[in-house]
């Protein structure tokens, strides 16, 4: 199979990080994929990616995400790209997940830095080199620092540049610092599609030169996000700010709860209240309970219903 040059792809918009819509211990919500993937694309969202943070990728089985992958492409049916998490502490996992992700008609595949042993940058060179010589589909890279621990450093990503099969960033650090300093890497590559993490952060990454979002909130409302995204790149001041005090307040309901769980929690409790999907979390970890679901529905309530739907 022949991967396309990364001339040939780009991303723009908000293309969400889907949460992965479970029943119970490696039982996918099926039904509740459906209606998700509905209602991301009518939203107008500009591709989706599945399998990262949001998704809980580490916490599914090898068996699961080839299911979620497949039951997502034919969904989605081409309407728009399908991006596919293939971060492993395996190499060979790695590939087998891209491969299938191939297979199912994914777009690109999504690699952050491997985590748990922490990879120096002339190791995560190499390590990269090897993996997109072998890989069937263009790779965005995904800075996820607090996660991995370990990031993916600029001049790392301008030696990188020279592999065609590379076809951007994804950057969840939270650092504009540095996020302007990826979209400098432009000049090397004006090809790249640079997109952020933070969903506070997309309107302002646009005017750095960022393309777009990959924000966990437009799960629940992609309109709000797209619209927000739309108003910035079209230059409209006010509507940006009614947009963006929208999704700052949509931003408390990361607040319930004390783990570094409780963003995946308050957004699948979204979307159970919204009755898209179940709220359930792949274990070790558990849905919020009845207490903190009240909280979330309070703060969904709370929003302007004619900007966000």
């Amino acid at each position: 199979m022949t991967v396309p040059s990364a001339t040939d792809i780009s991303f723009s918009g908000i293309i969400p990080p889907m949460v992965t819509p479970l029943l119970e211990r490696d039982t996918l919500d099926q039904e509740g994929t459906v209606r998700l993937v509905e209602r991301l694309v009518e939203g107008g969202v500009g591709g989706i990616f599945i399998l990262g943070t949001t998704g809980e990728a580490p916490s599914l089985s090898y068996r699961l995400r080839a299911e979620f992958i497949r039951l997502v492409c034919q969904q989605v049916a081409g309407r728009v790209p399908v991006l596919v998490g293939i971060t492993d502490t395996s190499f060979v996992e790695s590939l087998n997940v891209s491969r299938i992700a191939a297979e199912a008609g994914a777009t690109a595949v999504v690699l952050s830095t491997p985590y748990y042993f922490p990879a120096g940058q002339t190791e995560l060179i190499r390590y990269v080199r090897h993996l997109v010589a072998e890989l069937p589909l263009p790779v965005m890279l995904y800075n996820m620092p607090s996660l991995t621990k370990v990031w993916f450093e600029i001049d790392t990503l301008r030696q990188l540049a020279d592999l065609e099969g590379i076809v951007g960033v994804k950057d969840s650090g939270g650092d504009l610092e540095y996020y302007g300093k990826l979209t400098q890497l432009k000049q090397v590559r004006p090809d790249w599609s640079i997109l952020i993490g933070p969903e506070h952060l997309m309107s302002k990454s646009l005017g750095m030169g960022g393309d777009g979002g990959v924000n966990g909130g437009a799960n629940l409302y992609p309109k709000l996000f797209v619209r927000c995204y739309e108003a910035t790149r079209d230059g409209d001041p006010p509507r940006i700010d009614a947009l963006q005090d929208q999704i700052e307040q949509l931003q408390a309901i990361y607040d319930i709860g004390k783990y570094a769980s409780r963003h995946i929690k308050a957004t699948k409790s979204g979307l159970a209240i919204l009755e898209v999907c179940a709220d359930q979390l792949a274990e070790p970890f558990s849905h919020f309970l009845p207490p903190e679901r009240e909280r979330v529905a309070a703060i969904l309530a709370s929003l302007d219903q004619n900007l966000i739907q």
